[in-house]
């Protein structure tokens, strides 16, 4: 199975593209992990219809799992987060396709494209630090379903 993270936007902050890249390479040690910038030409997040951009987007993903982070998504523990990622794999899943949306979140039209809304909080994180979180949710995940220390 392949973990692809796709963030609007691009992380300008050194520190936390060296976190990222860090995470994801303790995540390769598991699954395949793509880490992907993308930009949308966006008039109002509440619009109804996707842009070209997504359009193609959501093509590229198509078969895919697609979880968006979103605050009104589900809420899980790290320890359910975990059990999800091994359902996913027992399931066959080909690829899980987390999208973080940039300052205005995701218009209402990419939002029914997803198959699951997740809450990493309820507080609100930056789309740089919404990503690194996110890496380390998963890194910390697949440690717990093979038994590593890390997770404790």
């Amino acid at each position: 199975m392949r973990i692809r993270v796709l963030r609007e936007g691009k992380a300008r902050n050194p520190h936390l593209r060296a976190l990222e890249a860090e995470y994801a390479a303790r995540i390769a040690r598991f699954t395949d992990i793509v880490l992907e910038d993308v930009t949308f030409e966006r008039k109002a997040p509440a619009r109804r219809e996707l842009s070209g951009e997504e359009r193609r987007l959501i093509e590229k993903l198509r078969g895919s799992v697609k979880i968006l982070l979103d605050p009104t998504g589900r809420e899980w523990t790290s320890e359910a987060f975990a059990e999800w990622l091994e359902k996913q794999a027992a399931q066959g899943t080909r690829e899980l396709a987390f999208m973080i949306g940039g300052a205005d979140g995701f218009s209402q039209a990419w939002r029914k494209e997803a198959d699951v809304l997740l809450a990493l909080s309820r507080m609100t994180f930056t789309h740089e630090w919404a990503r690194a979180i996110l890496l380390e949710q998963i890194y910390r995940g697949f440690t717990m379903l093979r038994g590593f220390p890390y997770a404790r």
